[in-house]
């Protein structure tokens, strides 16, 4: 065999694992054109945002996070339980929601229109009754704006405990504020444009939050995980072990779980990063244009 295919057996092998890595967390698509015209752009092309969501490693961590969160309020939950098929196919889901976050962080502005108005138009048909009998609708800005929270609060929480890069608190806010933008173009209304809003606003929904029946369900589901072969799901305990730490212990109160503080800080925790370490030197987060550059 010659010189030159021996050189591209390294990077064929990690176009491969690259593939398998997305695959197994149901990525199964090539990742949508990035726009780098800021004239055109959805989000700025050297925003946090494109920072934040640019390392699959963390934002694994954050997504499972948010999953539990927002598992939390029950009207939420009952519109998934009812209204969609995740537990037959939690690939689909995945892909739907990776597709949705791809386009608004790195599309132009007419793609993430459109992304938002398919999200919107599907949301008009999910209305029902949880549980106790309170109604819900999933297109409700006061809805959205807890899915909003939930979800902003633990990619930023994913990120800033297992990303590449450190965030100042000013670029942690300008996370908030980017995200923002999404949110009103989702109908929410006044959403929080700093981190010290973004927490207030989760605290003024804990009055609402409770473990539906539902909720229970999929709680266990997200926990248990539908991985297959013993090193997938050993990988998806660990991020979901550190995931359920990036929530707040009264959030993993209501959910009824508990962690052993210790095993966290020192054997969890390392372990985590040291497979997000591993996952980022196959799939390598995204290049910001321009941005931080001390690493952890």
């Amino acid at each position: 065999m010659s010189s030159t295919y021996w050189r591209e057996v390294p990077t064929r092998f990690r176009s491969k694992v690259n593939k398998d890595i997305r695959r197994s967390v149901g990525l199964n698509q090539e990742p949508p054109p990035r726009c780098e015209d800021p004239e055109t752009a959805y989000f700025p092309v050297d925003g946090v945002a494109r920072i934040v969501h640019g390392d699959l490693s963390s934002m694994l961590v954050g997504g499972i996070g948010s999953l539990f969160f927002q598992l939390l309020h029950p009207l939420a939950m009952a519109g998934v339980a009812q209204h969609s098929r995740y537990q037959n196919d939690p690939f689909g889901r995945l892909l739907q929601t990776a597709n949705f976050i791809g386009t608004t962080t790195y599309g132009t502005r007419s793609d993430a229109y459109a992304a938002i108005e398919r999200v919107l138009a599907v949301h008009e048909a999910v209305r029902g009754t949880a549980d106790d009998e309170a109604p819900y609708y999933a297109n409700d800005p006061h809805l959205l704006a807890w899915v909003h929270a939930a979800e902003t609060s633990m990619f930023l929480r994913g990120y800033l405990r297992f990303g590449k890069l450190r965030l100042t608190r000013d670029q942690c806010d300008t996370y908030v504020k980017e995200m923002s933008r999404l949110a009103r173009d989702l109908n929410v209304e006044d959403p929080p444009s700093t981190v010290a809003q973004l927490d207030a606003t989760i605290e003024r929904f804990r009055p609402e939050l409770r473990l539906s029946n539902d909720g229970v369900i999929g709680r266990d589901f997200v926990i248990n995980g539908f991985s297959k072969g013993p090193l997938q799901r050993a990988a998806y305990r660990l991020l979901v072990l550190s995931a359920l730490e990036l929530l707040d212990p009264w959030a993993r109160d209501l959910l009824g779980v508990r962690t052993k503080p210790f095993l966290i800080r020192h054997v969890i925790r390392g372990a985590t990063h040291l497979l997000c370490s591993t996952l980022r030197a196959f799939v390598p987060p995204t290049k910001p244009v321009s941005g931080p550059s001390s690493q952890h």
